[in-house]
């Protein structure tokens, strides 16, 4: 804990970080786009997250590439822009953005899963654990057509992974966003176990 003194001064940095990953992270990318297209609510079709996944849904290929890219960037961007303020900043802001799109303020605190948030936000802060979560999800979800597990077995591996690698405060940093990316996806974690689930490329 830092000393009284130094404290009073980072704290402002430290909520204007995170504050300023909210707001970015709050912009429903999903939402936008497929209205913009012509596609309606897309909170009304198939599982009715604003994700990119769901996005893919409405059978547009590139609406839903172009919200994974908009999810993946703001939580990258807010870290990236944080930075230059120090590694606890950029964290701060990272968590900023995850929030922002878990939860946000325009939607009534009803926002997206935060896979892709994720991963922008591991992009931002190390390249190693991007590339890693990368890989898990593609080969997880080619091998079962699932992007819940994919992402739920992906995001599990990137703390203690991290901490294999001697990145310690890394680990630290993502674990809390893991526990909320696992918390928002209960009810994809039920359907896993029932059998129910819907694979990439159902419009159901």
């Amino acid at each position: 804990m830092p000393d009284p003194i130094s404290w009073s001064l980072v704290w402002p940095f430290y909520l204007t970080a995170l504050a300023f990953g909210y707001l970015l992270g709050s912009i429903p990318f999903g939402l936008l786009l497929t209205r913009l297209g012509g596609l309606g609510d897309i909170r009304s079709i198939g599982s009715g997250n604003i994700g990119a996944t769901n996005v893919l849904r409405t059978g547009n290929k590139g609406l839903a590439a172009l919200t994974l890219l908009g999810d993946a960037l703001k939580g990258t961007v807010a870290v990236l822009a944080a930075w230059q303020y120090g590694p606890e900043t950029a964290v701060l802001a990272g968590w900023g953005a995850f929030l922002g799109h878990l939860f946000p303020v325009w939607l009534r605190f009803k926002g997206g899963k935060g896979v892709a948030t994720f991963l922008g936000v591991l992009l931002g802060l190390s390249w190693q654990a991007f590339l890693l979560f990368a890989v898990l999800w593609l080969l997880i979800a080619a091998v079962s057509r699932y992007s819940s597990l994919a992402a739920l077995i992906a995001s599990l591996a990137i703390p203690p992974a991290m901490a294999f690698l001697g990145e310690w405060k890394l680990a630290e940093a993502t674990l809390p966003l893991v526990v909320l990316l696992w918390f928002k996806h209960w009810p994809n974690i039920k359907r896993l176990l029932a059998g129910t689930e819907s694979r990439i490329g159902n419009k159901q």
